[in-house]
């Protein structure tokens, strides 16, 4: 898997990626800017051939960039953010579409709390829309999650479902209270460094 974190155009993309396609990856992510929906089905369409993917989705916002994305075949591997779309409705949504169109979810959980925010939608995912794990896979960082009340848990370098009730997204009152601007102890030293 490559990730271009949207720095090309699309010609550009088209151009590296057809480079790169000897060494076989299975996708390409955020080829080109998170908006540009036709030029995401200009180079899925190019590089199917080459049996590279588009994988695309964390920037998106809302069901209706993820239906015209679907429709245009823009991408072969699907990735909501728990934070970034709406709400909880509006990644269910996304995942029934996904399933309507054939193509397979792998939520991005690169931040702070997306991890533990993001495995009740994969479990959701499995076990009620796609009922699949075929080219499934979900993004998992592993830094942060001491500042939870209840941290992910991942075994096997699989998500193992949550235990506690609720979303799994309660901090801890101490972390907020280091974190919290401009007066956690966290800011206190950064904003002291910089008036040094």
């Amino acid at each position: 898997m490559m990730d271009a974190n949207q720095r090309w155009d699309v010609p550009e993309a088209v151009e590296w990626m057809s480079k790169l396609a000897e060494f076989k990856p299975l996708w390409i992510e955020e080829p080109t800017s998170p908006d540009d929906i036709l030029g995401h089905a200009t180079i899925s369409k190019a590089l199917v051939p080459l049996g590279i993917g588009v994988a695309t989705g964390e920037q998106c916002h809302n069901r209706v960039i993820f239906k015209q994305l679907l429709q245009s075949n823009a991408l072969q591997f699907l990735q909501i953010d728990s934070c970034r779309l709406g709400s909880v409705n509006e990644n269910l949504s996304v995942l029934l579409m996904a399933k309507k169109f054939g193509i397979p979810v792998c939520p991005h959980a690169g931040g702070v709390g997306l991890c533990e925010l993001v495995q009740h939608l994969i479990i959701f995912d499995y076990i009620s829309v796609s009922t699949s794990l075929k080219n499934r896979m979900c993004e998992y960082v592993d830094h942060l999650h001491e500042h939870f009340k209840y941290p992910v848990v991942i075994k096997q370098a699989s998500y193992m479902p949550p235990k506690d009730a609720g979303y799994s997204t309660e901090m801890k009152e101490d972390s907020v209270r280091k974190h919290q601007y401009p007066d956690g102890d966290v800011w206190k030293k950064l904003l002291a460094a910089q008036e040094n």
